[in-house]
Parts: structure tokens; sequence; C-alpha cells
């Protein structure tokens, strides 16, 4: 596992230690890396959905965006 650092608004941080506090998680990590999961399961679960033809359209336009 990598360690990375984040800036979140303190409103985040204090729900995501309200959580850890109450034992919903055991620690903040815990908590940020089950809701990331849980976005990124999401998110890919959209793109798998796409054809290959608007998948790649999407990839095109999001490169060209980037340049």
């Amino acid at each position: 596992m990598k360690i990375i650092t984040i800036n979140l608004p303190e409103k985040y941080l204090e729900a995501i230690q309200t959580l850890n506090d109450l034992g919903v998680y055991p620690s903040r990590s815990e908590a940020i890396r089950t809701a990331l999961g849980q976005f990124l399961g999401d998110e890919l679960k959209m793109f798998e959905n796409l054809d290959e033809e608007t998948f790649r359209m999407l990839v095109r336009s999001n490169l060209k965006n980037r340049s």
C-alpha cells in the first residue's frame, strides 16, 4: 500500500472522524479507502457499460481537453 497526502474540506474530515469515533470504521484511512473504492467501482462500471466506440470518443475528448 502507498501513502498519499490529500487535502479535504474540514467538514469532510469531521464527518470521517465522527464515523471513526462511532466505530463504523477502525480508522480514517479505512473510511477513505472504502469511499474511494465505492466511487471507483461506480465510475468504472459506467465505463464498462459503454460500447467501444463511445468509450473511445470519451477518451479522445478527455485527452483533447487536457491539452
